[in-house]
């Protein structure tokens, strides 16, 4: 019990709490999702000069979300410890972004301990249960693993909670550095995620939820303060966003044909419920139902947790759930949630003894194992079939069609596929985004549903040298089913909704068609099966257009 005490407990129960997130991490191996490659091709091209890119010569189109963690990209870019070489043995691709977002984890504790310091004198063992529960769900410790920002976010929000936290039973709300830190705070989860620009609120609330402890105009002044100093960098960066783009919103938004949430959005909050467990979550409910009735001393920080907590479940209905994403967008949502359930649990408890301690630790501990089988199936599901892994892009699409180029002796041409990630990060041809995630125009049309509109523009303005298309994009766009297909191009591999095709006047004779069909039937068919048979391995030390499989 000595590594709870003193000086070390925050520094134990901090990296302890990350060991076990890493541990869990390890299941995943060198897995990326192919959208943190779009972010890295971006990192790669402003890094060497190109600009916000997402190949050298290409469109400046913000075909990214989330600018906080592409300047941490950028940043190892340009000290040579990201997209260099590899980095332990383990390609820095893999090694540099997972372990920012590991570190990001330890971030995210070290605000629950900053927090628990408040209310608790053994914030030790509170931060490393909570950092325990946080390492079992697969939704937080995936998306902290896959290349992706999601711990960053989760750090900006939890430290904005934890000063909050710390500065209630203080009635210290309304002081200057607190607001200016808050306003801060929430300008990171803004220009982390798009949808974290909703956390300027949470300060707020929390001096409306203890005004009556303030001055009105002292609450006035740290709201009105904390507000300018979020907008001051997220104001910029929406200035600069409008100058070089041209839009307010990100390419990826319009992309997605995200609109104006209606009252129905928030139901989607039942999700986080859902995933959580029926049961467990009962039981919270119960927990925090007895500390309000019995009149728990630390109601104000059930309060504040509370609040959080209900804000990152607004937050994440905000977007709503990612399909076959394992709720992407709510990853704040579980640190709030382990550091409220340990509390309630460690209160809970401190108002029995003996056997009815006994029996509320069953109590808790039974409602818990469905959550935790869900949570171990989940794992086993995604770990035997990883999401969108980058490296089966950047072999498939990147190096497998700079194959057909060669075999056709094209030193150019156009690619037009739905994950651009790792296809940009390998390939020598120019992407198409097919989704529309950084390609404006196919974005403006995607978003709008003019779908028809859209193939036009493919198939008659255009005019790809290459096609790749599967589900559930050939059926979202229909280009699989359109009659231009097999009019302009020849099928070179699978078919249906789901296959490789080359534009017909790109191939000088059919001789050298039955080539590519051939190298097709060979290449293309061992990417897939070595792809498939080792989903979460990389794919070489380093990723670079014109490699071939």
């Amino acid at each position: 019990m000595a590594a709870f005490t003193g000086r070390s407990s925050g520094v134990f129960a901090t990296f302890g709490g990350t060991a076990l997130v890493a541990a869990h991490g390890l299941l995943y191996g060198n897995w990326l999702i192919d959208d943190a490659a779009i972010t890295f091709a971006y990192a790669r091209d402003i890094a060497d000069g190109f600009g916000p890119v997402l190949q050298p010569g290409g469109d400046r189109v913000e075909g990214f979300s989330n600018p906080a963690w592409l300047a941490l990209l950028i940043f190892g870019k340009l000290l040579g410890v990201f997209d260099t070489g590899s980095l332990f043995g383990v390609p820095d691709y893999v090694f540099f972004p997972k372990l920012l977002g590991l570190l990001a984890t330890a971030g995210v504790l070290a605000a629950l301990h900053h927090a628990a310091k408040g209310f608790s004198k053994r914030p030790g063992p509170l931060t490393f249960g909570a950092g325990a529960l946080l390492a079992l769900v697969p939704s937080y410790v995936m998306w902290a693993v896959s290349g992706l920002e999601n711990s960053l976010y989760a750090l900006a929000v939890c430290w904005l909670m934890a000063l909050v936290l710390r500065a209630v039973p203080r009635n210290e709300l309304t002081r200057a550095r607190l607001a200016v830190a808050a306003g801060l705070l929430a300008a990171l989860a803004a220009l982390t995620r798009p949808d974290g620009a909703l956390y300027v609120v949470a300060y707020p609330l929390a001096l409306l939820m203890f005004v009556r402890r303030y001055r009105v105009p002292d609450v006035l002044r740290a709201g009105a303060v904390s507000v300018a100093v979020f907008a001051v960098p997220y104001g910029g960066y929406l200035v600069w966003r409008y100058l070089e783009f041209g839009r307010l919103v990100p390419n990826t938004a319009i992309a997605k044909g995200q609109e104006f949430p209606g009252l129905e959005t928030f139901a989607l909050a039942g999700d986080l419920l859902a995933y959580a467990g029926a049961w467990l979550s009962l039981v919270l409910a119960a927990g925090v139902g007895v500390l309000l009735a019995k009149g728990s001393a630390r109601r104000d920080v059930l309060a504040v947790l509370l609040v959080f907590l209900g804000l990152a479940a607004v937050v994440f209905s905000v977007l709503g759930p990612e399909p076959g994403g394992e709720l992407r967008f709510a990853t704040p949502f579980w640190p709030i949630a382990a550091l409220l359930v340990v509390f309630v649990l460690a209160e809970v408890s401190a108002f029995v003894r003996g056997i009815r301690r006994v029996a509320v630790i069953a109590v808790v501990v039974v409602a818990a194992l469905p959550t935790f089988a869900a949570f171990a199936e989940s794992t086993r599901d995604h770990v035997e079939s990883p999401i969108v892994p980058a490296c089966l892009v950047a072999d498939r699409y990147g190096r497998v069609f700079n194959g057909y180029a060669d075999v056709l002796g094209l030193r150019d041409g156009t690619l037009l596929v739905p994950d651009v990630g790792g296809t940009a990060l390998t390939s020598r041809l120019r992407v198409v985004d097919l989704v529309g995630l950084t390609h404006a125009r196919i974005a403006d049309l995607a978003g709008a549903g003019e779908h028809g509109q859209l193939r036009d523009y493919l198939f008659d303005e255009v005019k790809p040298t290459f096609v790749h298309s599967h589900e559930p994009w050939s059926q979202i766009s229909g280009i699989t089913a359109d009659a231009r297909l097999d009019r302009d191009y020849f099928p070179l591999y699978e078919g249906g909704p789901k296959g490789d095709w080359v534009r017909k006047d790109a191939v000088p004779s059919m001789a050298k068609l039955q080539e590519l069909r051939d190298y097709a039937e060979v290449v293309t068919s061992r990417v897939n099966r070595e792809r498939h048979a080792e989903p979460r391995a990389a794919c070489g030390d380093r990723l670079r257009p014109g490699q071939t499989p």
